[in-house]
């Protein structure tokens, strides 16, 4: 009998454990090859120290969705002169400093978008890393049309290995030490190795130039090579010496800029121009880069529908957008520790000499010149998504912490969001 109960116990607790391991899209190393995500999920177990995930960070694989599939013609809504003159409060005296676009998805069947500025240029900085994404997702579907499994498997098995694309970068990724149970956190190095999915995510959660040139790279790679690649690093070394610099540059623009049109977005919108590294540039010349936040805007919209490339590619992309990494800059406020939050920013400062003898140039800090951009879909609380929303935010405001400037937006503009959508007592709705 006590055998029994103890084997029933047993398989209880085992059962309560694998439904736990399946809870969060931190369980997720073994499908995609990212290592980080076994370090997180100890982390958030308490086997390995540690900070844990906040609440809108625990979403299963499988929560983590697109919304509008059932909405492919959606397009964005005329502008809400009530709702954009709301927004436009928060921007005080900087307004002219700002872009901004919001789109509430709340209530699908009645969308309403508020827009300031939204037409006007700005360097999309990290923002740009998105596109990158596209490019590779974009020359997948091109070599695997109608094989998803096939796509997963390029993304799966392809060893990546960091060479001289890579120089020079500062960002640094999670390294996943399972002998000696810990995380590093380091840039990245000439010979590190992962898979092109853990490359994808080093790009995309912790920013890497790094790995966004070698992501980069891959891409050009698989659209010219097509269903041969990968090919070896001597192929890959062969192709990018020998090739001439104006067919590497017409080839760039191929893979992360043709995908854009052919995904129904404007190019002299929203263009990402070049790679992410000094040595990256040298070797395949590119052009500028800039983007509005009204591009942005339909850039994360087609994502949400499963219009970007299709439903597996747009997918992917926003399990990558996921916030599972430290939450920084907009998506660092608390008002958001209940939200699930898709997310990516860049920023690019610079100074100069100033009259100000109190002025100290440090990060976000610029004088000169001070970009912060930010775009990200919330959906709260995390797994119900009662709100809905995606904020486009570019900014270029001097010799202010443009990060904290973002975070306190992110908190003023989801109260906005909160007091257009009460939640009704079921009792008062009853009675009315």
């Amino acid at each position: 009998m006590y055998s029994s109960i103890t084997r029933i116990i047993f398989l209880l607790c085992f059962l309560i454990a694998l439904q736990q391991s399946q809870a969060y899209p931190l369980f997720g190393s073994e499908e995609t090859g990212i290592r980080r995500l076994e370090a997180a999920r100890l982390i958030q177990q308490g086997q390995v120290r540690g900070t844990k995930q906040p609440p809108g960070a625990l979403l299963s694989i499988d929560e983590v969705d697109i919304r509008l599939s059932d909405r492919k013609n959606m397009e964005l809504p005329e502008i809400d002169e009530t709702f954009t003159k709301k927004i436009r409060r928060f921007l005080h005296g900087n307004r002219s400093r700002y872009s901004i676009s919001v789109l509430d998805l709340s209530d699908p069947d009645h969308p309403r978008y508020a827009e300031y500025n939204g037409n006007h240029r700005r360097n999309p900085g990290s923002v740009g890393k998105i596109i990158v994404a596209t490019g590779l997702f974009q020359a997948l579907a091109y070599a695997y049309p109608d094989d998803l499994e096939a796509r997963k498997r390029v993304l799966h098995d392809t060893v990546v290995t960091a060479d001289q694309f890579i120089i020079s970068d500062h960002h640094k990724v999670r390294f996943w030490d399972p002998e000696k149970n810990r995380v590093r956190h380091r840039p990245l190095r000439i010979g590190d190795q992962g898979s092109l999915w853990e490359y994808l995510d080093w790009m995309l959660s912790a920013s890497s130039n790094a790995a966004a040139s070698m992501v980069l790279k891959q891409a050009m790679l698989l659209r010219h090579f097509g269903k041969e690649y990968p090919v070896s690093d001597e192929v890959a070394d062969q192709f990018f010496s020998e090739t001439p610099k104006k067919e590497l540059t017409e080839l760039l623009a191929e893979t992360i800029q043709a995908p854009l049109i052919r995904n129904g977005l404007d190019i002299e919108k929203l263009r990402q121009g070049s790679f992410f590294t000094r040595k990256g540039k040298q070797l395949v010349p590119g052009t500028n880069s800039y983007g509005t936040t009204r591009e942005l805007m339909n850039l994360m919209l087609k994502i949400e529908k499963g219009n970007l490339i299709d439903d597996f590619s747009s997918r992917e992309i926003k399990r990558l957008l996921y916030m599972t990494e430290r939450r920084i800059r907009y998506a660092s406020h608390p008002a958001l520790k209940d939200s699930a939050v898709y997310f990516k920013s860049g920023s690019l400062y610079k100074c100069g000499e100033d009259p100000d003898p109190d002025f100290i140039c440090e990060k976000y800090h610029g004088n000169v010149m001070n970009l912060m951009n930010s775009v990200a879909i919330i959906e709260t609380p995390a797994g119900d998504h009662r709100l809905h929303y995606i904020v486009t935010m570019t900014s270029n405001i001097l010799k202010v912490n443009s990060a904290v400037a973002h975070q306190t937006l992110a908190m003023r503009i989801h109260r906005l969001i909160e007091k257009m959508h009460p939640i009704v007592d079921a009792d008062t709705a009853e009675a009315k």
